[in-house]
Parts: structure tokens; C-alpha cells; sequence
């Protein structure tokens, strides 16, 4: 009898952590703006209806201020981490600082969905949201250029795994991937009863552990069969002081005994801006070279 009444309690203690993580996975973080204007930059929010989440969501756009009319750019989708919003990028990195070169870059908003369709929410496809319906909505109102040539994608953590998984299952979309202290092992994390509202919202998103759901969203999985032939570029780092350190490790060994096209640095620092803004320049840099754009 006791033994069932703890399991009672248990379920329902997890059954009200799952209501709140389901409730705010929906929700955008209210993120102060903290952007700066940049010389010769011009920066636009704009709110649009996303078909695949049934509902309107916000993004920013850094682009030249001064560009000869009817000239097309090449793009950058710049995905932030967990608990923060569209506007981290524009807040915390030099990002602005990179669109004077004739680069436009996109941060839109991915709440706590690691940019997936969910396994066990249908209605939170954010995966569709980013490569089908943000993609289009871009392309309609600013002049970019629609060929893979000059598309890229960069995240920081929960929007590097994100990163990460598309230029493994979706290497037709970008010709650059940068993933900065990408969560690489997010679908690999279990049960803890410290992190119940973690377990719980992966369990959501990627699916029950050991279920085949949860294998086709890990990239440690996934990099096992990824044709290298057709993925994108990938430039990956981490910090000396972060715990994904290993797994990232363990991720870069697996890109290089597949024959990746990669490069994967390490610089002290943590999870964190701080350590992020230090590889910033070699990331862009890199960018830049495989986008093709001159930088005087």
C-alpha cells in the first residue's frame, strides 16, 4: 500500500512538472533588448504567422544599411540556446558587425524546442517552422539569395544541436554549419529526479529513451550513416571548462573517422557569451570563406 501511494505521488508530481515544461516550451522568453546599433547596419524585427506551429512568431534581421537595389545577399540563420530568445544573438555576440560584408543575418525565436519537431507534441513542429516556413517568409521580404550556396546556419548550444541534426539530416539546405558549444548529447540525457523538468522535456521532444523516435533526432547516431559527401561544412567548438566538452569530443571523432568536412577548436572559457565571443571571429571568418563574400 505504501509502495503505491509513493507511486502515486510521483506520477503526480510528473504529471505537474509536464504541464509546466509543456506550458512553457510554448511560451517565448521575455528577453530584455539590449542590441546596440552598428554602423552601417540596419536591424528589423518582424512578427509572422508559422504554419507549421499554428501561431505568430518573432525574428530579427541584421542587414546592410546601404546595398545596390534589386542585389541579392547571401543568408545566415543564427539559433540561440535554451532559457534565452531571439534576440541573444543581438545582445550578447558582434554578429551586426559581420552584415556590413554583404551578409544577412536571421535570429529567429525557438522557445525550448531544440528546434525539433516534437516526438510527443504534434503540434510543436519547430523543425518545419525553421526550414519551411522562417526560410520562405525570409525570402519573401528581404534579398537573399534561395540556393544552398549562400544559406548558412549557426547556433549557440540547444541551437547548435539544432545546427548539427540539420546538416545531418537536411544537407540540402546549407553549405555552412557553426555550432558553438552545440548540446550534442541532449538525447542521450536520462532520467534525474534533480532535472525532472529536463527529462521530461526532452522525453517530449525527442521521444522515449531507446525508442527509434529518439535515435533519428541524436547526432551521435545520426553521424554513423550521414553521407560526408553531402553535408555542409561543419565548424564546432567548445570551451576547456564546459561539461559537453566530452561529448563534443566524442562527436568530432566520429566526423573525422567518417571523413567529415569539419574543423573543431577548443579555447578556455565556459558554457557561456564569454567563451562563445572568443570563437565568434574564427567561426564568421570561416563563414565568410564558404559563403564566398570578399571582406575588404
Amino acid at each position: 500500500m505504501k509502495s503505491q501511494r509513493s507511486a502515486a505521488i510521483i506520477l503526480g508530481l510528473t504529471a505537474c512538472v509536464a504541464l509546466f515544461v509543456l506550458s512553457c516550451h510554448r511560451v517565448p522568453y521575455e528577453e530584455p533588448d539590449r542590441a546596440q546599433p552598428v554602423a552601417g547596419v540596419r536591424m528589423q524585427d518582424v512578427l509572422f504567422f508559422s504554419t507549421a506551429l499554428g501561431r505568430e512568431m518573432p525574428y530579427r534581421v541584421y542587414l546592410p544599411a546601404d546595398w545596390p537595389t534589386g542585389q541579392k545577399l547571401p543568408v545566415v540563420y543564427l539559433l540561440h540556446g535554451a532559457w534565452t530568445g531571439f534576440r541573444d544573438w543581438s545582445n550578447y555576440s558582434h554578429a551586426a558587425e559581420y552584415a556590413r560584408h554583404g551578409v544577412i543575418f536571421v535570429m529567429p525565436e525557438g522557445d525550448l524546442s531544440y528546434y525539433m519537431n516534437a516526438a510527443g507534441a504534434k503540434r510543436d513542429r519547430y523543425e518545419d517552422y525553421i526550414t519551411k516556413d522562417l526560410i520562405a517568409d525570409v525570402e519573401s521580404r528581404f534579398p537573399v539569395k534561395s540556393d544552398r550556396e549562400d544559406r548558412a546556419i549557426i547556433g549557440v548550444s540547444m541551437g547548435g544541436f539544432a545546427a548539427i541534426e540539420y546538416a545531418l539530416t537536411r544537407p540540402d539546405l546549407f553549405v555552412f554549419v557553426g555550432a558553438l558549444s552545440p548540446a550534442i548529447d541532449a538525447p542521450r540525457r536520462g532520467f534525474n529526479i534533480r532535472y525532472i523538468d529536463q527529462w521530461w522535456r526532452f522525453r517530449t521532444i525527442f521521444g522515449p529513451m531507446g525508442s527509434e523516435e529518439r535515435k533519428a533526432r541524436d547526432p551521435l547516431e545520426l553521424v554513423q550513416t550521414a553521407n560526408p559527401q553531402a553535408t555542409p561544412y561543419i565548424y564546432m567548438t567548445s570551451g576547456d571548462n564546459e561539461a559537453l566538452l566530452d561529448p563534443i569530443q566524442h562527436f568530432a571523432t566520429r566526423l573525422k573517422q567518417r571523413g567529415f568536412a569539419f574543423e573543431f577548436h577548443i579555447k578556455p572559457g565556459g558554457h557561456d557569451w564569454g567563451e562563445w565571443n572568443e570563437q565568434v571571429p574564427g567561426c564568421f571568418a570561416s563563414l565568410l570563406q564558404h559563403l564566398g563574400v570578399r571582406v575588404n
